[in-house]
């Protein structure tokens, strides 16, 4: 389990392999860090298969195809967060690392943000709900009701992530908390049994 709040970014080393893909990362702290350990990457839960001063991780197919890590190259800057331990403080809200797909970023004005997800996406976006980019927790502002929502981003939180550097046109990976996907795909259900 993650808490989107991310703890520095991290700079691809290596990519290699077609079907799976293992990237090589210099992350910000590999203390405590071992094989099999769990690290989210731009968002995504990978599991650590060696340690040195580069930490690799396998990416299978699904996970290329539904988020951006298919996009990585060497020199890509990603946001890393290390997995929670007991004892934490949640700071952001939990999240599991498993991405529901990308959105594009389809505008960028100072600190605000408007993203828009896919039409698979679009009934999990909320007003005020939380949200996760590319490992990010942030709160959801306006929302158009058709996958279109803004966030607003402090300047700490576009210091410390890769944020700041992306723009109009750039991908981002998305993760909706559970309690809201759990909530939304109940009452879906509800709705259709009793229209039955």
């Amino acid at each position: 389990m993650f808490t989107g709040i991310v703890q520095g970014t991290g700079q691809v080393q290596s990519v290699q392999g077609n079907s799976i893909v293992t990237i090589g990362v210099q992350i910000p702290s590999i203390e405590g860090l071992k094989i099999g350990g769990s690290v989210s990457i731009d968002g995504v839960c990978l599991t650590a298969t060696s340690i040195d001063d580069v930490v690799t991780f396998d990416i299978i197919p699904e996970t290329l195809e539904r988020t951006t890590l298919g996009l990585l190259s060497t020199g890509s800057s990603v946001n890393v967060e290390r997995a929670l331990k007991f004892g934490d403080e949640l700071g952001g809200h939990l999240l599991s690392g498993h991405i529901m797909g990308t959105a594009e970023i389809t505008a960028v004005k100072n600190q605000d943000y408007t993203i828009k997800c896919t039409a698979e996406i679009a009934d999990f976006i909320q007003e005020k709900g939380y949200i996760a980019v590319d490992g990010i927790s942030l709160t959801v502002g306006l929302t158009d009701g058709n996958g279109g929502f803004d966030v607003h981003i402090i300047p700490e939180t576009l210091r410390l992530t890769t944020l700041g550097n992306k723009g109009v046109g750039d991908l981002v990976n998305i993760e909706i908390d559970a309690m809201t996907q759990a909530v939304v795909e109940t009452t879906k259900r509800l709705m259709e049994n009793k229209e039955a």
